[in-house]
């Protein structure tokens, strides 16, 4: 997109003493045969000649060429000749209406000019911004995009060069993602640029090296560089109010826009940042889906390892039973450790199961109680001396739900056993069955140190363990993560509240189901 010609003073003075002839070389014409001419011959003669100096020439010329025309019908044409003085009245009317038909047809032309300018630049910016469309389409990587943007950029601005800037790694230095022209060999980022993206405002540079913050009120406004001192421009890309990159246009003569061209450079700008963010999606979709394949790999590695670790485990098992048969003392310490380690292989084979979806579960409608009550048999070996204080709903309300029962048992049990690595002897654990609107939800609650609030998703996390914990507190860092897994495959959920007073509640929730076997609103 180019800006409107401006013609050099000189241009403009031999125009208008053009001008002045022509009307000189039209008047004199017609005093030559001014005998055989009447006002209306005259009046239209010198409109011809004001209407055609208008089409080329300025508004103010034509103004003022119906001026001097105006004068010269006068002074020439109506009597008493050679003198400005009128004395038929109806000359007077002439006279008037042949200025006001001049002026009038200037200004209609003039506006026309000016329609037909900014069509052709509203035409420009078409073209520029179908070649962007086209340029972008072809473009096979985002990467590939920017380039057309800059190359787009560039030419419609007339610059000397246009680059595109993208913050690095966590936000990190700038890194130059698009030039045009390409740099031969990398040089440094210019600090237009980096300040730009630190203060999130257009900068301007200067010739002298100095540098020109743009301020909000006339960034909004539409300001950008407005005198030839300009060198370039740095104008930060923002999308969703972010700042995605920068956007530097350099002009060595001097980056002087027009209004229409500030307009079109922020359009182009959206643009710009539109593809700056194309980049950055499609680099977290990389490494999204590097992550995604290193945890399937992760998977398939603890899988296999975990199958080919239970034959081992098996065999010390059954070797440890014998040597205590025969009376050695170790051997039911070995026993011990083979079925703890034989726990952790079983967690992690469920891991990897419930990672690819291969748990079955077999969903039924049971009673609340139910659930709770074979859970605390099933701890009750395994906490000597822990109080469990255990309550559902009174009266004759009976609380049920749709769920896996073997598989909730074992979130269930998992929940208690965590509740009594972490509370202090001889402080009980309350274990409740509530309803919360249409879900069945199990709270228990321990009296232990609790859990920070922004640790309280990352312990549901594989293998996570609080720095805070100590050492001999037994268990992977599975134990929860599995549960919730599982409570998830159930359609129900696992959160932690904090505990009034101190401690933690995990809360269990599955889907509830009515008396008569319907599911609750």
């Amino acid at each position: 997109m180019s800006a409107p010609p401006v013609r050099p003073r000189s241009g403009l003075l031999l125009g208008a003493a053009a001008n002045a002839l022509a009307l000189a070389a039209l008047t004199a014409a017609m005093v030559a045969i001014r005998e055989h001419l009447d006002a209306a011959h005259v009046a239209l003669a010198f409109l011809l000649f004001v209407l055609a100096a208008s089409t080329r020439g300025t508004r103010t010329r034509g103004v003022v060429l119906a001026a001097l025309s105006f004068l010269c019908f006068n002074f020439f044409f109506l009597p008493p000749h050679y003198t400005l003085v009128v004395t038929d009245p109806l000359n007077w009317l002439v006279l008037f209406s042949y200025l006001v038909v001049a002026l009038f047809a200037t200004h209609l032309i003039t506006r026309a000019r000016a329609e037909a300018e900014e069509a052709r630049r509203r035409a420009d910016e078409l073209n520029h911004l179908s070649t962007l469309g086209a340029e972008t389409l072809n473009a096979g990587r985002a990467e590939d995009a920017l380039h057309a943007f800059a190359r787009v950029i560039r030419s419609a601005l007339q610059a000397d060069a246009c680059e595109i800037l993208l913050p690095g790694a966590a936000d990190g230095p700038l890194t130059r993602a698009a030039r045009d022209p390409a740099l031969d060999a990398e040089n440094l980022i210019a600090p237009a640029a980096a300040l730009a993206a630190d203060r999130g405002v257009p900068v301007i540079e200067r010739p002298d090296g100095t540098l020109a913050l743009v301020t909000e009120a006339r960034h909004d406004a539409g300001g950008l560089p407005d005198d030839a001192n300009a060198r370039g421009v740095a104008l930060p890309l923002r999308v969703r109010e972010r700042i995605v990159g920068v956007l530097r246009v350099t002009r060595v003569a001097g980056l002087e826009l027009t209004p229409e061209q500030h307009r079109f450079f922020r359009v182009l700008g959206y643009y710009a940042a539109l593809g700056a963010e194309r980049v950055r999606l499609r680099a977290d979709a990389d490494r999204a889906e590097a992550l995604s394949e290193a945890d399937r790999l992760k998977d398939a590695l603890i899988a296999s390892v975990s199958h080919d670790l239970r034959t081992p485990l098996t065999t010390i098992k059954a070797l440890a039973h014998q040597l205590a048969e025969k009376g050695d003392e170790d051997a039911a310490t070995i026993e011990q450790e083979a079925d703890r380690l034989n726990r952790f292989v079983a967690d992690l084979l469920d891991l990897s199961r419930l990672n690819a979806g291969e748990i079955r579960l077999h969903l039924e409608v049971t009673a609340a109680e139910d659930l709770l009550g074979a859970a605390l048999q099933r701890v009750s070996g395994s906490m000597p001396g822990r109080e469990i204080r255990a309550s559902v709903p009174p009266g004759d309300v009976l609380l049920a739900g749709r769920f896996d029962f073997v598989q909730s048992l074992r979130v269930l049990v998992n929940l208690l056993e965590n509740a009594n690595k972490y509370s202090p002897p001889h402080h009980p654990i309350d274990v409740a069955a509530v309803a919360e609107e249409d879900r069945l939800a199990f709270r228990v609650a321990d009296c232990g140190p609790g859990v920070p609030e922004a640790e309280r998703d990352r312990i549901f996390e594989p293998f996570y363990r609080r720095p805070d914990v100590p050492p001999d507190v037994g268990g992977a860092g599975l134990g929860l993560s599995i549960a919730r897994r599982l409570a998830e495959a159930q359609g129900g959920a696992l959160r932690l509240e904090a505990r009034p007073g101190g401690g933690s509640v995990f809360v269990f929730t599955l889907p509830a189901v009515r008396l008569d076997g319907e599911k609750s609103a």
